[in-house]
């Protein structure tokens, strides 16, 4: 006796779902990377390996005791600006180095270099060699 299947496999797999799939996460990961900002802020650590070798013409230092001075003169805040346009007014290439200590907290790093945004000078973050 003679038994038969009436029915046989298909050995063919359907693509259609797969690529479906795929096309969709390919959409997801195009998506999602475009919201990365690759411009990411940078940071100046305390220590670095790289140092410039521009000599600045105006050097802010802040100590612990949130002191700022000027050149080595102690310069209160307030007129730490009128002071440094003062400087740097027939300079070509104005650029300020500023000298913070570790436990400065970064609010009054960002004032100085505001100083420097704000009338174009190039302001540079002094750091240790490693």
């Amino acid at each position: 006796m003679a038994i038969k299947r009436t029915r046989k496999a298909n050995p063919n797999f359907n693509m259609s779902s797969m690529t479906d799939i795929v096309f969709l996460l390919l959409i997801f990961f195009m998506v999602t990377s475009t919201l990365i900002n690759p411009n990411a802020l940078k940071l100046l650590l305390p220590k670095s390996s790289n140092q410039t070798s521009n000599q600045p013409t105006v050097v802010v230092s802040i100590d612990k005791k949130l002191t700022f001075y000027l050149n080595t003169k102690v310069t209160p805040f307030s007129k730490l600006e009128s002071k440094i346009v003062e400087i740097l007014k027939n300079n070509d290439n104005p650029c300020i180095s500023i000298e913070a200590e570790k436990s400065v907290p970064i609010e009054k790093v960002v004032n100085v270099m505001n100083i420097a945004k704000t009338h174009g000078y190039k302001a540079i973050l002094a750091t240790d060699p490693e």
